[in-house]
């Protein structure tokens, strides 16, 4: 990214501020045309209605202990409408769970596919099951049987599979290899078909890490050309669910929009990223069911100030004026603009401005109090956006210890994870809020995904722009290792970091309701996509805005 300076004098002192140059929004006022969107109507709402029951009927008319049932529950869950149907979803993965040993000794020993699907939607859900089922596809060396290269669909059953291992799997890990390998091996075979595209897509996003609505905007164009084994009232379904939910989620950023263009925000501050939309987006990352509106909203409007307060920190306030910003945001009180530059005054007076907005819509659920949990992670975030400033002002390389201390607060993810649970209802608890404040360790982890995952792509641009240090150059500093041998050691930790959060998601499960746990995971998904070729967030106009058209504007 080119960088950009200006030169302005305030008080006969001349300050030099730097500028990323960042491209305008590709949005414009585009979803203000959805203020009378109607989301659905009567007919499409029987048809919804009566789909619904079809498939419902489906899933409960499956044989208990079939693959047929396993295949439901796996093509409901990536086309997108598994939310309708967790009562039996759970209900069948837990009878399966209870009967697994007994399952595994009745099915085929071959069918790879079959304990690899059952072992993934387990472990999905939450249950711990032992890997050893699948050392039967091992030779007396511990190697994968050769044969299984014949069988590209189980295959990429196992591949898909060994996402949800833990540490001490090793049979996983090697499973990882082959498969990744094998798969490669035989993209190329496959001539571009819909099936080339499919295990291509695999191999760039597997089912762990993919964006949830765009895999299942993906997923109903694969499933509906593999003619043979397509559903059609899945299908049918699936699709008008799909759009009965867009319509929803145009409406929602349309009063978004709205809201920001009141704010008038972006012309008060011309250096910061205008990515409205794409906040929206990363939101319906988090969560697109329709009951999650409220929550959704909520995010992004904190998003949009955290994306704001970001790029103040990075490159456009002063060290002085950075440092008063600090302080006001720890005193959190009107009073404290006084001191600010004209600026940060705007930033400061809207942030507690949507804030107390926040405040007042939880007040009908009384859970307006929940609010400050959120304030104290602000707080964190600042204090370490604020250590990234003195890094850079005072051209000093932390170690990695001292990075990684600061990451886990300056990835965004102790607030983004703790506001995601503002507007989710009775589930978000205030014990629950306590618990998260507590920095456990399935969020520590999140917070690591995100923050290296984002140094990984992100480096290059932020040191032509004169940024602080971040992982790799830290790693490269300290260790006095080339560029190269760090990004694998920072790919090495990112991975050692989604087993922990395997781990602990596995551990949790029972004890936290599974929707706040999805929410954590679904923010690192985000990560995942945004970041997987680019910094897409930062650089939208490129890819993002045609994914972006696929979810929110075309039908």
């Amino acid at each position: 990214m080119e960088l950009c300076t200006q030169t302005v004098v305030a008080d006969g002192v001349k300050i030099t501020r730097r500028s990323g140059n960042h491209h305008p929004t590709v949005w414009g006022d585009h979803f203000l045309a959805y203020a009378d969107l109607l989301v659905a109507n009567k007919e499409e709402e029987k048809q919804h209605e009566d789909l619904k029951e079809e498939v419902r009927k489906m899933l409960v008319m499956a044989p208990s202990k079939s693959l047929q049932k396993l295949d439901l529950i796996n093509t409901s869950q990536r086309l997108g409408v598994a939310y309708h149907f967790e009562r039996e979803i759970e209900e069948s993965l837990s009878y399966m769970y209870t009967h697994y040993e007994e399952w595994i000794s009745e099915v085929d020993g071959s069918d790879l596919h079959a304990i690899a699907l059952c072992f993934r939607l387990l472990r999905q859900q939450g249950y711990y099951i032992s890997c050893d089922a699948f050392r039967k596809f091992t030779d007396d060396q511990g190697n994968f049987k050769k044969e299984l290269v014949n069988d590209l669909h189980g295959m990429l059953s196992l591949y898909e599979a060994v996402q949800y291992r833990v540490h001490g799997e090793e049979i996983l890990d090697e499973a990882l290899n082959f498969t990744t390998t094998q798969l490669k091996l035989f993209l190329p075979k496959l001539n571009n078909s819909q099936l080339a595209q499919q295990v291509s897509n695999a191999l760039k996003f597997p089912i762990k890490d993919g964006m949830v609505r765009v895999e299942t905007r993906k997923y109903i164009s694969f499933y509906q050309e593999n003619h043979e084994s397509c559903n059609q009232v899945l299908l049918n379904f699936a699709k008008l669910d799909f759009s009965i939910l867009q319509r929803l989620h145009k409406k929602e950023l349309c009063d978004i929009t709205r809201w920001s263009k009141e704010l008038e925000m972006v012309n008060a501050l011309p250096y910061v990223r205008d990515r409205l939309v794409e906040l929206y987006f990363w939101s319906l990352g988090v969560y697109f069911e329709p009951q999650y509106s409220v929550a959704r909203k909520i995010l992004t409007r904190i998003s949009y100030f955290l994306s704001i307060i970001d790029d103040t920190y990075d490159f456009f306030g002063t060290l002085d004026e950075l440092t008063l910003l600090t302080e006001a945001i720890e005193r959190w009180s009107v009073d404290s603009s006084e001191e600010l530059p004209l600026y940060m005054k705007t930033i400061y007076c809207g942030l507690l401005d949507v804030y107390n907005e926040i405040e007042k819509e939880l007040a009908n659920e009384n859970k307006s109090f929940l609010v400050n949990y959120s304030i104290i992670e602000i707080k964190k975030v600042v204090r370490a956006y604020f250590e990234e400033a003195k890094w850079y002002h005072e051209k000093k390389v932390p170690t990695m210890e001292q990075y990684i201390k600061n990451g886990i607060a300056s990835s965004g993810y102790l607030l983004l994870a703790t506001i995601s649970w503002l507007g989710m209802g009775k589930q978000a608890t205030k014990d629950a809020f306590d618990w998260i404040a507590t920095e456990p360790p399935i969020l520590v982890a999140s917070c690591m995904i995100a923050r290296l995952t984002n140094d990984l792509l992100s480096h290059e641009d932020e040191q032509k722009r004169g940024d602080a240090p971040s992982a790799i150059e830290c790693y490269m500093n300290e260790y006095n290792v080339t560029k190269e041998e760090a990004h694998m050691k920072i790919r090495d930790m990112i991975e050692n970091y989604w087993k922990v959060l395997n781990e602990e998601y596995l551990k949790l499960t029972g004890v936290t309701p599974r929707g706040l746990l999805m929410t954590i995971i679904n923010l690192i998904r985000v990560v995942e996509f945004l970041y997987k070729d680019e910094d897409a967030y930062t650089f939208s106009k490129n890819n993002l805005k045609g994914v972006i058209s696929m979810i929110l504007v075309d039908q």
